[in-house]
């Protein structure tokens, strides 16, 4: 080879050796890269694959149901299109289920998040000693407690002739009530029982995101002399907003699907469903397993995923627009 002229040197001898064109290199980053991709496709494959067969799967299917005249008794099972759902329209049951079936999930959604988030912030700063986590215990227990077993306790506590309820209002000199056969004392009860359940887990989120709020912010309101309450109002409110929001939506989900505590409650002695609190869910069973109309209940059960899926678009959207504000 000629030297003193690298001009005329070939392109292989103008590399280091062991040192590769960038063309190449940006090769092996992208088959690099396809290969951490096909790996993270094929890691989640079975839990998409096992989530679409238990939760999207039944979904379509309710969707398919609700466009036929779905009879368990029956072989034909004609497609009617929205037929259901212009029958929905006139159900007097149904509108009376989706009316209660609200009441008791806004009542629930009201009454949990600011108690929730009063409890936790109490727990969190008053409570920082031994027996904090004994109170975290006691007020999450609600939730994992078996429903049915504390629905039959609570039955006990609404009695209108013994229950402890009524014995407690005496001393004050308010009349028995008949909590469990009037209607609107009824619906009430069902809110206190979903509200006592649905405390502890709200009450668990809301102490973990205090737990992760800046306590220099809360220094520095203090020596700005700002009291307990104002800190909690204009810090802990505003930062909390995405937990406020996870708190929300889990809670009215829960309450729009609200079945064993109304079936619980409303039942008589011989554990027939009573008919005071009639809610979506047990009118869609009812229309299901009792009418054997299969088509029918699965319009309904498209109703309550629409309303669900519309207030939990809403609360993102209010929730978004407040925290950009």
């Amino acid at each position: 080879w000629p030297t003193g002229r690298v001009g005329l040197l070939p392109d292989t001898v103008t590399h280091r050796e062991g040192e590769r064109p960038s063309r190449f290199r940006s090769a092996e980053n992208h088959m690099l890269r396809r290969k951490r991709w096909l790996f993270a496709v094929l890691a989640i494959l079975p839990t998409l694959a096992i989530f679409a067969w238990l939760r999207m799967y039944p979904i379509v299917e309710t969707l398919r149901l609700s466009l036929h005249k779905w009879d368990i008794l029956s072989k034909n099972k004609p497609f009617i299109g929205l037929a259901n759902f212009q029958e929905l329209l006139g159900d007097r049951l149904f509108h009376e289920a989706l009316l209660n079936t609200s009441i008791i999930a806004f009542g629930v959604l009201i009454i949990t998040i600011p108690t929730a988030m009063v409890l936790a912030a109490l727990i969190h700063y008053r409570t920082r000693s031994r027996i904090s986590g004994f109170y975290e215990t006691a007020i999450f227990l609600p939730h994992v407690v078996s429903l049915v077993p504390a629905a039959m306790a609570w039955k006990w506590i609404f009695d209108a002739r013994l229950g402890p309820l009524n014995a407690l209002l005496s001393f004050f000199g308010v009349q028995p009530q008949a909590w469990l056969f009037d209607p609107t004392l009824s619906v009430i009860s069902v809110i206190v029982l979903c509200s006592w359940q649905a405390l502890g887990y709200a009450v668990l989120i809301y102490l973990v995101g205090f737990k992760s709020l800046p306590v220099s912010l809360y220094e520095a309101a203090k020596l700005d002399g700002a009291s307990g309450p104002q800190s909690f109002w204009f810090l802990s409110i505003p930062m909390l907003k995405p937990i406020t929001l996870y708190v929300s939506v889990v809670t009215l989900v829960s309450g729009f699907n609200v079945y064993a505590q109304a079936f619980v409650l409303a039942s008589d002695a011989q554990g027939a469903p009573g008919r005071q609190v009639r809610v979506l869910v047990l009118d869609m069973l009812e229309n299901s397993f009792r009418n054997y109309r299969v088509g029918y209940a699965a319009s309904e059960a498209v109703v309550l995923l629409l309303i669900v899926l519309v207030l939990t678009l809403i609360q993102f959207t209010l929730l978004r627009e407040r925290g950009r504000a």
